[in-house]
């Protein structure tokens, strides 16, 4: 398998994920919009790396290392990538709150329909940065 047949691999599984975000949102599980947003993101700017030459490193929020790396990155996409840099770091900050909760805190009570709007928000922002990659 060479770098680009892995990002591309990336890409599809974040755009599969897109699909899952609107069956989570119609059964009301918010928390779950919210924890598989964070994922689609995830997969998505780790293949814009892998895209670049680039092994991600193994933690969830890899939006520094884009900006590190802008030049190997699309021309095209540089006006959007603090936004999508900014929506990684959000949703890393979600993560585990909206899978796993805490003694006083349970996702499906704290996660509503805006918070689960404002994470689809940006996995669309993200994805939308997906054409540069074609």
């Amino acid at each position: 398998m060479t770098t680009d047949e892995l990002a591309r691999d990336y890409f599809r599984r974040a755009r599969v994920r897109r699909q899952v975000l609107d069956l989570l949102m119609n059964a009301g599980e918010h928390a779950d919009v919210v924890r598989e947003a964070q994922e689609l993101v995830e997969l998505a700017l780790k293949g814009m790396l892998r895209w670049a030459g680039i092994d991600p490193p193994r933690w969830h929020d890899v939006g520094a290392i884009l900006l590190e790396h802008q030049a190997r990155l699309p021309t095209a996409m540089h006006p959007m990538l603090p936004a999508i840099v900014k929506a990684s770091a959000r949703l890393r900050r979600e993560r585990e709150a909206a899978f796993y909760g805490e003694i006083d805190m349970v996702p499906g009570q704290c996660y509503d329909e805006s918070g689960a709007q404002w994470a689809v928000a940006d996995a669309d922002q993200v994805l939308a940065v997906l054409q540069y990659f074609d």
